[in-house]
């Protein structure tokens, strides 16, 4: 028979370049498969995942896929611009980039020279933050962050305080080895590819999956048990299940003696300026009762086994460990599961039965790993222990007004299971772990004309490390690192344009932002932050001088600002994913990558970090010139290649010295970037066996670091389950010491910054009455922040938004899917579509985050569906908490971190009367981009 000849591996590309993804977090390994075009430029063709990156070992999500319609979309910005029409109306001249430069040079030389302060540098979702810290450094500005205040510092700060490392970026589960893996409030779009691919791992295997989340979508879907908790509840449920495990006596007593604080005695001086500190000795070190001598001793001593229950007498005081304390607070009644479960929506029973099943599977289900390893305190251990229980959260605990002390609690649970950095458990990825002690102080001295006195952020341990001015106001515009919110170690960025607005602590004179869109999606108070952005002063001159604004796409912030610098998008730059920064390390390897302009930009665009190197040397920043004044980097991936941070410490640790043949510490290679762009675009050295778990302890990895340039010594450090540094807020909020709180604030540090994990109610929940539902958003695993839903590819996935509501509420509201609701909070109201979930926690409703564009923006057409019926909730939402009657602007975020508390929104709903289109309305921007065409269509190569 005559059979058709097929091609079965018909040719798909050309050529093949390996980069870097960028249509979310996870920092994927692509191969872009490239075509020629008809001009004889390469042209992208198809993105699919590199097998190769340690990442994503090949997997790629429809973002990653969908990368091509991002690299081609209509509302990319082409030119730099110019406003020549009012804020808001979108007018603009096109402007050559000598000119754009020289325009931001002269809006900034100024305010260098006179008063650093005035300007105010805040970047979104860039990765790229090591770097825009050093310019803003340079600058002498003190008010410079990144989006992580409005996002996870909660997170990230609770971590590290407590353990020296958090989930996310910091860590990861051990999916080889796991049976039982617990998330919180993990949305779909956060490090999808690897949870994915380590679910379906252990699902393999039958590990069990608990999902805690009001919502059940996304990885809660595939949970063989889903826990559907009221919001903002959840440290409550974590320390009831701790109430369990102590009494039950259901903790790892060894490990806590070891390797935390639990041992460590607290001074007993009722009234004393040193009452519930830790017991040190003339260095420093924590004092512990050595089981063994019996004697005080500090904790770190060769041969030393630190007593948990031993106390120590002297001055006729009893000086108790932390343990102790522990014992005190989580034993009393007030965590017993049913005290709390009806607050949490969570039956005792079930509560019980989790907090059991996560002890079962910890000791009953123990393993060892035949591996030999020195501890810190030099004893010598044949095998590892195996507690193959693991956990995982991001933002949806993080982002309530409890969530610091939430995350807090979440890690305490994992350190009393003794699951921390053993097999099976929760592991650091380098560069951590690192104790909040190892990072640097936030720095606010500002001297015109010069560099800033050190980093602008970092971790306070006390009332000392505060960033205030002489006078003991915020010497921030955000207020970052006050009496307001002491540890915010990311900056507040939700707060920058409300309070320059308010000239609250002071007026600003420039405001220059990245890729934050804070007109729009990015802020709370939408309405509100356009106004500001817009609002002239009573001589007719904007409140906000000077915007300067850089973007890839026409978003809607582009209308709001006065320069804009067109960004390229990312297949089109350098980029540094470093260990500096936020890298892709596994736990078992650090790992760093790079992006590179697989293609060059049809349009007169720049890199952003390229334009910085640009001002830079305009502006004579230090670190930007050279010593006769030139400019020192010619554009960013100079920098990349030539910059070091510290002799011999650069921003990627592959390929370094002047053969490529270092790791870590080691010269400048010229040819780095080319190694990396022939390695597949990303580097990795594995940890050496042994050293890759207890690394806080582990005295090889420890060694190991160290020569990779992570540490410059050795740091062996106990988990801190007692914060310290919180307990010194508290004593000042006592009375004690030369830093003294306002007097509006003593209660609340007292109160809030207790250094053992606590849960308190949020501000809004106690509005319940009037509004007795919590309103969130998630993001949809196709989409990541606004990036995607301009992506003509995704929005087929996601075109609107409706509102989900529980069956409950629908039925008391006579709804059915296709109605519209009218949803009020304290703030505002929206006039949405909405449709019936079962799936979902009895009192909450919520919707994909995001999807709701503004008409005109990102160079959709006016009717399109993301405008005429998908929304935001941010209208609903406000920076500033109700009045109080006092006079004082309260911010809507945690007390102690600052930051934003988006998911403490409580609402009512009703049925309301179909408007023509999702409410509010607000009229269309023009775009300098102008409107894409109705369908998007092209053909690659030949």
């Amino acid at each position: 028979m005559n059979q058709p000849v097929i091609d079965l591996s018909p040719k798909v590309s050309d050529e093949v370049r390996k980069t870097t993804c960028y249509m979310c977090a996870c920092r994927c390994g692509i191969n872009v498969h490239m075509k020629d075009g008809p001009d004889g430029e390469k042209q992208v063709a198809y993105i699919e995942g590199n097998k190769d990156h340690p990442v994503n070992q090949g997997v790629l999500c429809a973002k990653g896929s969908a990368g091509i319609m991002q690299v081609n979309a209509p509302s990319r910005l082409r030119k730099p611009l110019k406003r020549v029409g009012p804020r808001g109306s979108g007018e603009f001249e096109e402007i050559e980039w000598d000119e754009a430069l020289q325009i931001a040079t002269d809006w900034l030389e100024p305010v260098r020279k006179d008063n650093p302060e005035k300007l105010a540098f805040f970047t979104g979702r860039d990765q790229s933050q090591s770097f825009t810290s050093l310019w803003a450094q340079g600058f002498g500005t003190p008010n410079y962050a990144a989006h992580g205040g409005f996002c996870s510092v909660n997170m990230a700060a609770a971590g590290i305080y407590t353990m020296g490392g958090a989930f996310w970026e910091f860590g990861q589960p051990d999916w080889d080895h796991t049976k039982l893996f617990m998330l919180f409030g993990v949305a779909e779009d956060h490090d999808s590819n690897p949870i994915k691919m380590g679910i379906g791992k252990i699902k393999k295997r039958g590990a069990r999956i608990i999902g805690v989340n009001p919502i059940r979508t996304g990885y809660n879907a595939v949970a063989d048990d889903w826990v559907g908790i009221t919001p903002g509840t959840d440290g409550l449920f974590i320390l009831a299940m701790i109430h369990c495990l102590m009494k039950a006596g259901k903790i790892d007593l060894t490990y806590l003696a070891q390797y935390t604080n639990a041992p460590v005695l607290v001074i007993n001086n009722p009234g004393g300026d040193d009452h519930g500190l830790l017991m040190r000795d003339a260095d420093g070190k924590e004092l512990v009762i050595d089981r063994k001598t019996g004697k005080l001793t500090p904790f770190d001593q060769p041969g030393v086994h630190p007593d948990l229950a031993a106390t120590y007498e002297a001055d006729g005081r009893t000086y108790r460990p932390v343990f102790h304390q522990m014992a005190d607070m989580y034993l009393d009644d007030q965590y017993a599961p049913e005290n709390v479960a009806e607050r949490c929506g969570i039956p005792a029973k079930r509560i019980r039965a989790i907090a059991a099943e996560l002890a079962r599977v910890a000791f009953e289900e123990a393993f060892e790993l035949d591996q030999e390893w020195t501890d810190f305190r030099g004893v010598k251990h044949t095998k590892m222990t195996g507690r193959p229980v693991s956990f995982h959260s991001m933002r949806g605990i993080s982002a309530h007004a409890n969530g610091f002390q939430t995350c807090r609690a979440l890690h305490v649970l994992q350190i009393i299971l003794g699951t921390v950095e053993v097999p099976g458990g929760f592991r650091f990825k380098p560069p951590y772990p690192k104790p909040a002690t190892a990072h640097p102080k936030p720095h606010v001295g500002v001297t015109p004309g010069s560099a800033l006195n050190g980093p602008h952020l970092g971790f306070v341990h006390g009332p000392e490390d505060l960033a205030l001015k002489a006078d003991g106001s915020p010497a921030r515009i955000d207020k970052a690192f006050t009496w307001e919110n002491p540890m915010s170690s990311h900056g507040l960025m939700h707060m920058v344009i409300s309070n320059a607005y308010a000239g609250d602590p002071y007026k600003i004179d420039v405001l220059f932002m990245y890729m934050a869109n804070m007109s729009w999606n990015s802020s709370m108070n939408t309405r509100g932050v356009i106004d500001m952005l817009t609002d002239k002063d009573e001589n007719g001159e904007y409140v906000i001088p000077k915007i300067i604004y850089s973007d890839a796409y026409s978003s809607e912030m582009v209308a709001y600002s006065d320069l804009i610098l067109p960004d390229t998008t990312y297949l089109e730059r350098h980029d540094c994913i470093s260990l500096l920064d936020r890298p892709i390390c596994e736990a078992d390897a650090a790992a760093d990558a790079i992006r590179w302009p697989v293609i060059e930009p049809d349009r007169d665009v720049k890199g952003f970090q390229s334009a910085l190197c640009d001002l830079g040397g305009k502006l004579g920043l230090p670190g930007f010139v050279n010593p006769d004044g030139s400019q020192k980097y010619k554009d960013y991936a100079d920098y990349i290649v030539n910059h070091e941070r510290r002799p011999g410490i650069g921003p990627l640790a592959g390929f370094r010295g002047v053969d490529g043949d270092k790791s870590g510490r080691g010269e400048v290679n010229s040819n780095q970037l080319d190694r990396y762009i022939e390695n597949g675009g990303f580097f990795v050295e594995h940890i050496p066996a042994g050293s890759n778990y207890y690394k806080p302890w582990n005295a090889a990895y420890q060694d190991w670091a160290v020569g990779m340039g992570l540490y410059d010594k050795p740091m062996p450090y106990l988990f801190s389950l007692y914060v310290e540094p919180m307990r010194k807020f508290q004593l000042a909020a006592e009375g004690h010491g030369d830093r003294q709180p306002p007097d509006h604030l003593r209660d609340r540090i007292k109160e809030k910054m207790s250094p053992l994990p606590i849960w308190y109610s949020s501000e809004e929940e106690n509005k319940a009455g009037e509004f007795p539902i919590t309103a969130l958003t998630q993001r949809p695993m196709a989409m990541y922040h606004s990036w995607g839903s301009q992506n003509a590819w995704l929005r087929q996935l996601h075109g609107h938004n409706p509102l989900y509501i529980p069956t409950k509420l629908m039925r008391e509201n006579g709804l059915s899917d296709g109605d519209w609701a009218r949803v009020t909070s304290p703030h505002g109201e929206i006039t949405v579509p909405v449709l019936e979930m079962a799936a979902l926690n009895e009192n909450t409703i919520w919707t994909w985050n995001a999807i709701g564009k503004r008409k005109g923006a990102w160079a959709l057409e006016e009717n399109a569906l993301e405008a005429t019926r998908g929304f935001l909730l941010n209208h609903l939402i406000h920076e500033l908490l109700p009045p109080k009657g006092d006079g004082l602007r309260w911010a809507n975020s945690d007390p102690i971190t600052g930051q934003a508390a988006w998911f403490d929104l409580k609402v009512r709903i009703e049925k309301a009367t179909p408007p023509d289109e999702s409410q509010p309305g607000f009229a269309p921007i023009k775009s300098p981009v102008g409107q894409g065409p109705k369908d998007l269509k092209w053909k690659v190569g030949k």
